[in-house]
């Protein structure tokens, strides 16, 4: 692709400009930059037939590292601009969805995975894993707002917590998707001694581990930078985002937890120290840009890709259609419903935020994470490719479009 370099700037400076034009020309309009970046991307890969073909399975190791740093930007954007305090009655609705939505949500696709298209049981626990976890990078339009704006209603704050630890939370079940695979590639069974060490160690260490490690980062950090002696010292946002960030993943990965989970509570703890500082504001705004210049060079590229693939004649089956549509507008609502029942909450903000469960880059980050572990065979990753990438495009149209309408009814 070297040889196109100078028409690649000219793709990327054009999606930097769909996003800096969008407020003013679609402001009054359901479209969202979503929509408009995988559409351009689209178009380019449709009609550039001389670019090389972006191959997801060739490139695993590129997507996975860049669709990871996004999210990494973005849990520390969602974690900062939360100005709920931390309560059990306030967060009772995001708890029930990560403990009882998305599991169901996990099962469900999994079946639909291993008896419509096919897949082997490690593969199909994957898709179910890798489709759960609501996105916190295309979600945004959809979370709460800047820090200290004050009256965060219960929908977007929902949203906005379930979309920052439901990203970490969804890892164990893709490393137990990894060894089921393992074991089966090694011609093993998958053993009770197997899922009693995928328990105790992914499950209850990695999550544990990575809750201290975000908590103990994200009030060190606070101590440091809201000091008595640095009040009169103009610290870089810039340095403290990205040092919230890294040291908070790094240590996480050091004591083998999960960096997600403990850069968004990282963030949420270091927010809730200070909480009305106007500093979290400059944070926001820079988190906020990082995120969406990553983010735009990632749906740009994955319009490519889907652009070649229509391009190069590839014909997807019914089957693919039918369960994109029933896992975003059946299994979604119907789990999150089922999770949300009970609460003491209107019925327009349970079905809001049971229906705006976006799918996207952490989708992709999370196949591809587990397709570079080499135990899927090349069969079930294009099938996985092919059906994860149909959900998020279906997702990002289905969802741009309602969104605003959805949210509204929650405030009438």
């Amino acid at each position: 692709m070297i040889e196109n370099y100078s028409l690649l700037l000219l793709i990327c400076g054009g999606a930097f400009l769909i996003g800096a034009l969008f407020p003013i020309v679609f402001k009054r309009t359901p479209i969202s930059i979503p929509m408009l970046q995988v559409s351009f991307g689209l178009a380019i890969g449709h009609w550039w037939t001389t670019l090389s073909f972006l191959d997801p399975i060739d490139n695993g190791l590129i997507i996975e590292k860049l669709t990871e740093l996004v999210i990494l930007v973005s849990l520390v954007g969602a974690g900062i601009k939360i100005d709920t305090e931390f309560s059990w009655q306030l967060w009772r609705p995001t708890v029930r969805l990560l403990m009882i939505a998305m599991p169901i949500g996990i099962f469900s696709m999994a079946v639909l995975g291993y008896y419509t298209f096919g897949l082997s049981i490690g593969a199909a626990i994957l898709l179910g894993a890798v489709l759960a976890p609501t996105d916190p990078v295309l979600a945004s339009s959809i979370q709460v707002g800047p820090p200290n704006t004050k009256g965060e209603d219960i929908s977007r704050f929902t949203l906005t917590s379930e979309a920052g630890l439901n990203d970490g939370l969804a890892f164990p079940f893709v490393y137990l998707a990894i060894k089921v695979a393992e074991a089966f590639s090694e011609g093993d069974r998958f053993t009770s001694d197997m899922l009693w060490s995928w328990f105790t160690h992914d499950v209850l260490w990695k999550i544990g581990a990575g809750l201290v490690v975000g908590i103990v980062v994200g009030k060190v950090m606070a101590k440091l930078v809201f000091s008595k002696y640095s009040q009169d010292t103009i610290i870089s946002q810039g340095y403290v985002v990205i040092a919230l960030t890294l040291v908070a993943y790094g240590l996480a990965e050091i004591v083998n937890s999960y960096g997600f989970i403990a850069v968004f509570v990282a963030a949420f703890a270091f927010r809730r120290s200070e909480h009305e500082h106007h500093y979290h504001q400059k944070l926001h705004d820079f988190a906020e840009q990082s995120e969406n210049l990553l983010m735009s060079l990632v749906l740009v590229t994955f319009g490519m890709f889907l652009g070649q693939g229509l391009q190069s004649g590839f014909e997807l089956t019914w089957r693919v259609y039918i369960a994109s549509f029933a896992f975003l507008l059946l299994i979604r609502p119907i789990s999150g419903l089922i999770a949300l029942s009970g609460l003491n909450l209107p019925r327009t903000e349970k079905y809001t935020i049971s229906a705006l469960g976006i799918r996207g880059i952490g989708t992709i980050y999370y196949l591809s994470y587990a397709l570079n572990q080499g135990f899927f065979g090349d069969e079930d990753a294009l099938k996985l490719w092919v059906v994860c990438s149909i959900v998020i495009l279906i997702s990002i149209f289905i969802h741009g479009l309602s969104a605003k309408k959805l949210l509204k009814m929650t405030t009438n």
